[in-house]
């Protein structure tokens, strides 16, 4: 079976609206590093050499590649990565080969036969 890591940068505020949307787009699952830095076009602004930025979570999901642009398209939208500045940044990439999923293959597999 042919699978996809989408990778999501996402405020902390809406970590749970990003991983609401990936399963309600088929993703079994999700895992969550927290307090990540990054910095887009305009770095934050500084006090006295102390910087403001909101924290940030890294959420990882292995899909179906079937599922894969459906499930980034909604959590883009969850995340209003397209509407606000500095919100997030969703991107997908092809996973060549994963062990540790025997758990959760069966729901991955119905999932990819209600597609077909």
């Amino acid at each position: 079976m042919r699978m996809k890591l989408i990778v999501a940068l996402v405020s902390d505020d809406r970590t749970d609206a990003v991983i609401e949307a990936g399963r309600s787009g088929g993703a079994t699952g999700a895992t969550i590093i927290t307090s990540v830095r990054g910095e887009g076009m305009e770095p934050r602004k500084t006090f006295l050499g102390l910087q403001f930025e909101d924290q940030r979570d890294l959420v990882l999901f292995i899909v179906a590649d079937t599922r894969a642009r459906h499930i980034l398209e909604g959590i883009r939208d969850a995340g209003h990565f397209d509407d606000e500045s500095g919100s997030g940044i969703a991107f997908q990439v092809d996973i060549e080969d994963v062990v540790g999923l025997g758990s959760q293959l069966s729901a991955i597999r119905d999932e990819v036969k209600q597609e077909i």
